[in-house]
């Protein structure tokens, strides 16, 4: 009995010991998340994984930058502070824009979207062209809609053989490390931006 009320107060105490531990660490862990989050924030802005030389290897970022025809996505990207997002692990799908596609918006609207003053309405417009997932254009035929980055939905429709995804006909598909790009005829525009 004696034996079975230390056995109780050996387990009480270590308890307590691993409560006590286990606050003082999460308090640490959130004044430290607070304190990187802040640091990053104030850190210079090509900081983080896609600025390893070398290191993009073969990401959806790669992809787009080793594209001739996306050189104005890559520009959009950079404007928009995005690049560390499209080397993480994803799996993700970008639906990128030809430069074609971009010149087809109206005069100057790719211009004024490129000013550091208009980098979060860039930065939703970007976010609408990426997908979670991995999803081939045959794929994509099953769905009504996907959930894109900016927290919307984009419309897939399908005619013939030919997919579209917000309006957008897929002309292409590059696979990634991380993904997949489906290249794209048109800028896709959240609906609060047509």
């Amino acid at each position: 009995m004696k034996s079975n009320i230390q056995l109780k107060t050996l387990v009480y105490s270590l308890l307590c010991l691993f409560l006590v531990v286990g606050c003082n660490t999460n308090a640490k862990t959130e004044k430290a998340t607070s304190n990187e989050v802040t640091n990053a924030t104030e850190a210079n802005k090509e900081s983080g994984q896609a600025f390893i030389e070398g290191d993009v290897g073969s990401t959806v970022l790669a992809v787009a930058i080793n594209s001739p025809d996306h050189t104005t996505l890559v520009a959009a990207v950079q404007a928009a502070h995005l690049e560390n997002a499209l080397v993480n692990a994803g799996p993700l799908m970008v639906f990128a824009p030809t430069n074609e596609a971009f010149n087809a918006l109206p005069e100057g609207t790719v211009e004024n979207l490129l000013k550091p003053e208009n980098k979060d309405a860039l930065a939703n417009i970007l976010k609408y062209h990426v997908t979670p997932g991995n999803y081939s254009k045959d794929f994509l035929k099953k769905f009504k809609k996907v959930g894109q980055a900016n927290g919307q939905d984009a419309m897939v429709e399908v005619k013939g053989d030919d997919v579209y995804v917000g309006g957008a006909k897929i002309i292409g598909s590059v696979t990634a490390g991380n993904g997949i790009v489906h290249v794209v005829d048109k800028v896709i525009l959240p609906p609060s931006e047509e």
